[in-house]
């Protein structure tokens, strides 16, 4: 045997590899129970960068623009100023994330109702 071998029982190795796959499995759970239940996100219209503002309305400021291909996760919904986009018209407004909103007619939900809770 040289210097770098060593040698290992079997059954401690089968141990250690099962308490291994256990602690993996403990993160993974761990993990999963604090993400969001759904992670869903949704396309934005292909082509479009779209403005994501303060509140339900374009008279809202604009925080930031998304860019072509984003695709967003829809926290809740509420209802805004009437606006059409190139899904439709509707006063439906999604957050995207805390004081962020954009317009559903410009987000692919594949429907034209709610698909969130409604905002507080």
């Amino acid at each position: 045997m040289g210097v770098d071998e060593q040698t290992v029982d079997p059954a401690a190795e089968r141990a250690a590899e099962a308490a291994e796959s256990t602690e993996s499995a403990a993160n993974a759970t761990t993990t999963a129970a604090a993400a969001p239940a759904s992670l869903h996100k949704y396309p934005i219209a292909p082509g479009y960068r779209v403005n994501v503002r303060t509140g339900p309305g374009t008279s809202y400021r604009i925080v930031r623009t998304l860019p072509i291909g984003m695709k967003v996760p829809i926290y809740c919904q509420k209802p805004g100023e009437r606006v059409t986009g190139p899904y439709g018209t509707s006063n439906i407004w999604c957050n995207i994330a805390n004081g962020q909103f954009v317009s559903d007619t410009y987000v692919y939900t594949g429907s034209d109702g709610y698909v969130a809770p409604r905002c507080d």
